[in-house]
């Protein structure tokens, strides 16, 4: 889930139970078994590989996990798998844009809308959501990583487009933009000076954000986790913007 202005909320709930971490490892399993069959199995060789192991890397999945991912999509195991992506409005006109892998259109299509209509929201048309937004590059790197200063040194030398820093002493960290195209030349470029980052990932930035507070917050939270929760759902970007105050009132 990506929304809201400051970084740290962005992953709402990230660190629940073991049943979510299961359910994230598969979903990252999916990743590099389409990734692997989308080119080599070697993530040296195959660019969307290596960014698919690095990212299950960064969430502690276990080395034979990504060993059996990786040989499943070498076999042709991800055949029936499709990237697919939704797009919608939840409560107050939010933004929504979810992106699947599936098996099956019309089982994950139904899921989708039908949360989308419990919790006043509607699906849209494709692109009458994903018009407002860019789509970029993302690398994360930890705060110790280095000074904001130096991140953002270190960036422009790579050629990144853009650094978000948010100093928080615990949730808080560095978010590095790159154009589409230029993701894994950054990546490579900053891993020489700042070592291995977080994650890399490609991601939906909404050019703006919009307010939204009270029920109709909690609602939006509601059927972004909704969404989340899906088996099939990959990724669920909105743009919302909900203050640091309203999401502890809320107790979010």
């Amino acid at each position: 889930m990506a929304g809201h202005s400051k970084f740290k909320n962005i992953m709402h709930k990230k660190g629940r139970a073991d049943a979510v971490r299961s359910k994230l490892f598969s979903k990252l399993s999916r990743d590099i078994t389409v990734a692997a069959k989308s080119g080599m199995p070697d993530p040296a060789m195959n660019p969307r590989l290596r960014l698919a192991v690095n990212n299950a890397k960064a969430e502690s999945m276990p080395k034979d996990n990504i060993d059996r991912a990786i040989k499943k999509g070498a076999a042709g195991d991800a055949d029936t798998l499709e990237d697919v992506r939704y797009e919608g409005f939840g409560p107050a006109g939010i933004g929504i844009i979810v992106e699947a892998l599936t098996d099956n259109r019309n089982r994950t299509g139904g899921n989708v809308r039908s949360f989308f209509s419990k919790y006043g929201g509607n699906l849209g048309e494709s692109n009458s959501v994903s018009f407002m937004w860019d789509r970029l590059g993302q690398i994360e790197y930890p705060l110790k990583a280095g000074s904001a200063d130096a991140i953002m040194e270190a960036a422009i030398e790579a050629g990144a487009a853009d650094v978000e820093t948010d100093e928080d002493p615990e949730e808080g960290g560095h978010l590095i933009f790159t154009a589409y195209e230029d993701l894994n030349a950054v990546t490579e470029a900053m891993s020489k000076v700042l070592g291995d980052p977080k994650s890399t990932k490609f991601i939906w930035k909404p050019q703006t954000l919009s307010p939204i507070a009270g029920d109709q917050a909690r609602t939006l939270m509601k059927l972004i986790d909704a969404l989340s929760d899906d088996d099939d759902v990959q990724n669920v970007y909105a743009n919302f913007d909900i203050s640091d105050e309203e999401m502890e009132a809320l107790g979010l």
